[in-house]
């Protein structure tokens, strides 16, 4: 339960007035989950990011959060959030790319287990301070490659990659279960698509949820 001080419930510039703008945005650009609306309403998103651009946290927008990163444009956060628990079949979820956290925040009420890996220690350290703050604990964290995935908790019944690679790693595919899927950014910069991947009957079956923008998947350190 996310603790209920003035930081997090928000005022002025974080006022329900200015949430629920937000979520009529985001219902007339098609997202219907009744769960991942309340999360977007409710996640603190000005806590996520430097209180410099605080005033900007409910736009839908994607927003820098420093060391080359971003926050996720709060529709994306929602488009891929529904089509993962729409097709999810079971509770264990891993996430590639925990960034600021925000991403993780809103799916954490909405799975029983997360498995979050991020590459860059600053980033890492802050995001679980947060999620912390927020009173979220369902959440292990990894500083590692996000190529490797986490293959000591899974198979996953759903992966999230908040980073788009040029390719499927393969070891990600390699750790979804049976019945699972993976949502992941795919393409090179100013040509990515969202793509669904289903693990069914040991094979693969691949949609794409539309254009994006991420940041690369970057191996290694």
């Amino acid at each position: 339960m996310m603790q209920a001080d003035a930081a997090v419930r928000g005022i002025g510039m974080t006022s329900a007035r200015t949430r629920d703008r937000l979520i009529k945005r985001l219902i007339e650009q098609g997202i219907r989950s009744t769960d991942v609306l309340e999360q977007i309403r409710n996640v603190p998103r000005h806590l996520f990011m430097d209180e410099a651009l605080a005033s900007r946290a409910y736009e839908d927008t994607a927003l820098p959060i420093g060391m080359s990163q971003t926050i996720s444009q709060p529709y994306v956060v929602a488009r891929m959030s529904e089509a993962l628990l729409d097709n999810m079949e079971g509770d264990r979820l891993l996430e590639i790319g925990t960034g600021c956290g925000y991403q993780t925040a809103v799916l954490a009420p909405l799975v029983k287990e997360i498995y979050s890996v991020e590459r860059i220690p600053e980033l890492l350290r802050k995001a679980r301070k947060r999620l912390r703050s927020l009173d979220i604990y369902n959440v292990r964290f990894r500083l590692d490659d996000g190529w490797q995935g986490w293959p000591k908790y899974g198979p996953y019944h759903g992966i999230l990659v908040a980073a788009a690679a040029p390719e499927i790693p393969e070891k990600l595919l390699q750790q979804l279960a049976p019945g699972g899927v993976l949502i992941i950014p795919v393409g090179p910069s100013g040509q990515q698509e969202l793509a669904m991947i289903r693990s069914k009957n040991g094979r693969f079956k691949q949609v794409s949820l539309g254009c994006v923008s991420f940041v690369p998947l970057v191996k290694g350190g």
